[in-house]
């Protein structure tokens, strides 16, 4: 009978309470009924409500204490101006104070359940309260979905630290992670499924419903689910549709700068860090180089970290053979003047990607994270081609100097560079762009370059470009010279070995070698008449050179101290002199038709059609 009498005490207490509550409900049904006078006003979130004592007192435990403490006062005010939901809020508990009926949804709980707390609505004052409804809605309803669970926990948002306290924050967290993973992802016992079939589930999961998480509860949202199980590759898509949601409207092109908002300059800055650092670290992860310069130029407009900025150009330098030009072409947010686009972002870039690929390893971002390889040689050529277009289209920018084009062209591995005329365009660009250049910049900017490796084309283009160096000209002339000699001497060797022709030659193709052959004297005169004209070009160099050093030294009549050229004839101008030598050049052009044999028309040699995809002019 002993061990019976706290159990009778205790359902007797419950009875006791449930009878005070039914009690108390009829008497504040019959006040509203009545439309007895208030006797209270109570003040929250800027609202005023008329109220009466005794429905609220029987249920709130914090008004309570408040009119407790102001008695004296007839129609006592009472002031509430950090509740949880705010008017809202309070409007919904006062009508539970007097037995309302009002519909309980995801849109309201968190407000309710906060504000019940902070109104200490709880069952030591009356049997059902408030707070005692609200965690059965949530345990019965709300929290069985995962769009439900997602809802409470974007609404309470607003009230985050009064919603940890009640474990609210914690409780969605864990119910999204439940449902995100399960039968998608990986178990807890280790066994791995395919991520591709569960991509699009994924993408539609986040678009539709963690997107409108704050960045540090969806933060806390994307480590439970790896806790989980979840792969961290398999959550890209969702930071990527963040990623575009929560930076959508900033500003990334062009230099102004609008001014932002610092709370929200702060925000977005966050974000940006944010999903930096959960981008995965595994290897063989890809992730578009698109998505990856998008962040890169948020990240240089809102001033984020030296580490989440470098982190973003390592990622990019490793899969710098799938970038396009425009992943390249950055804006310069510098105030001052400076150049269009970020030179210097893209020479770091270049340089990581040369330093991965030199060392012919594994590498990676840390020691405590997962390695991730270097780039394969076979994408090389592409970058290759890749820097020299970037190159051609940050020419024209009248604030770049010599030196930056010249340190980013240096990047460029000169034994990948199969043809220089990408090289040879850019450098023409910038020349045109930048006509005030002395000579000393003009041979730097040259230097880099090697003539022996121009097309036919770009040296025919070369050849009459005013804006190079005379050297330049020289060594094109050169080059091209000794390719042509080449070809005479391939084509002789040809025309000697008739037996070793190939079946397919007709009768046709063999008169043609023999009109061929006949004109190899000619041909053979002038290639010694060429000979002559450059070491005439050579000697006319010496003398320019040094009629300009005295020039320079001492001022000089006219007329006086010339030595007169031999017949009395003034020198060759240098600009004639490179017209005949193109002539020339333009004649031996035929022998170069020798690769296709039977297309060649003996009787008739058209000058070839100047290319203009090297000039700018």
């Amino acid at each position: 009978m002993q061990k019976m009498a706290p159990s009778i005490t205790t359902d007797l207490s419950t009875k006791k309470k449930e009878l005070l509550s039914t009690v108390m409900q009829r008497t504040s049904e019959w006040i509203f009924s009545q439309e007895v006078p208030s006797d209270v006003t109570v003040i929250a979130g800027g609202t005023s409500f008329c109220l009466h004592k005794f429905p609220l007192v029987s249920k709130c435990g914090y008004l309570k204490k408040l009119l407790s403490e102001s008695a004296d006062s007839a129609v006592p005010i009472i002031e509430i101006p950090n509740i949880p939901g705010g008017a809202e809020a309070f409007e919904l508990a006062e009508k539970f104070c007097y037995g309302i009926n009002f519909e309980i949804g995801t849109e309201n709980i968190a407000m309710l359940r906060c504000a019940a707390e902070y109104l200490e609505m709880t069952e030591e004052y009356a049997v059902g309260n408030l707070v005692g409804r609200t965690e059965a809605y949530l345990d019965e309803v709300a929290l069985k979905t995962l769009s439900g669970a997602v809802s409470i926990l974007h609404s309470a948002e607003s009230f985050l630290e009064i919603a940890e306290k009640v474990k609210l924050v914690n409780r969605c967290i864990d119910m999204i992670a439940y449902f995100a993973c399960k039968d998608s992802l990986i178990s807890s016992s280790g066994v791995e499924e395919s991520c591709v079939s569960h991509q699009k589930p994924l993408v539609d999961l986040f678009s539709e419903d963690l997107v409108v998480l704050r960045i540090d509860l969806l933060h806390r949202v994307l480590i439970a689910m790896m806790a989980r199980g979840f792969k961290q590759e398999a959550i890209c898509p969702a930071l990527m549709l963040y990623a575009h949601k929560s930076l959508r409207g900033l500003e990334l092109v062009g230099r102004g700068r609008k001014k932002m908002d610092p709370k929200q300059e702060y925000e977005k800055r966050h974000v940006v860090e944010t999903i930096v650092s959960l981008l995965p670290k595994e290897k063989n992860v890809i992730l578009p180089v698109s998505f990856l310069s998008m962040l890169l130029r948020a990240a240089l407009y809102l001033k984020t970290t030296v580490s989440c900025r470098l982190d973003l150009e390592k990622r990019i330098s490793l899969q710098l053979s799938q970038a396009s030009l425009d992943d390249l072409l950055i804006p310069s947010y510098a105030i001052t003047g400076h150049t269009l686009f970020d030179v210097d972002t893209v020479q770091r870039i270049m340089m990581s990607y040369l330093q991965y690929f030199m060392e012919g390893h594994s590498s990676g971002f840390d020691h405590d994270r997962e390695f991730v390889s270097s780039p394969p040689p076979s994408d090389m050529e592409r970058i290759v081609k890749l820097m020299e277009n970037f190159l051609a289209e940050i020419a024209s920018d009248r604030n770049l100097s010599v030196s930056k084009f010249v340190s980013l062209a240096e990047l460029i591995p000169e034994q990948a560079r199969i043809t220089e005329d990408g090289m040879y365009r850019a450098i023409d660009i910038y020349l045109k762009a930048h006509p005030d250049l002395n000579d000393t910049e003009r041979k730097k900017l040259c230097s880099l370059v090697d003539w022996q490796k121009l097309s036919r084309e770009a040296c025919a283009h070369a050849a009459q470009n005013e804006r190079l160096p005379v050297q330049s000209i020289v060594q094109v002339l050169y080059f091209e010279h000794q390719r042509l000699r080449e070809v005479v001497e391939s084509s002789l060797m040809s025309s000697n070995e008739v037996p070793a022709l190939p079946p397919i030659v007709t009768q046709q193709h063999l008169e043609h070698l023999a009109a061929l052959s006949d004109e190899l004297p000619v041909l053979k005169r002038e290639n010694q008449d060429l000979k002559q004209e450059l070491l005439k070009a050579q000697i006319l160099l010496k003398e320019m050179e040094k009629s300009a050093a005295d020039k320079s030294s001492v001022s000089t009549p006219l007329g006086t101290g010339r030595r007169p050229s031999i017949g009395d004839k003034p020198p060759m101008p240098i600009k004639s002199f490179m017209s005949t030598v193109s002539r020339k050049l333009g004649k031996l052009y035929p022998l170069i038709r020798i690769e296709g044999v039977g297309s060649v028309n003996t009787k008739v040699r058209n000058r070839p059609i100047r290319d203009r995809r090297h000039s700018i002019s």
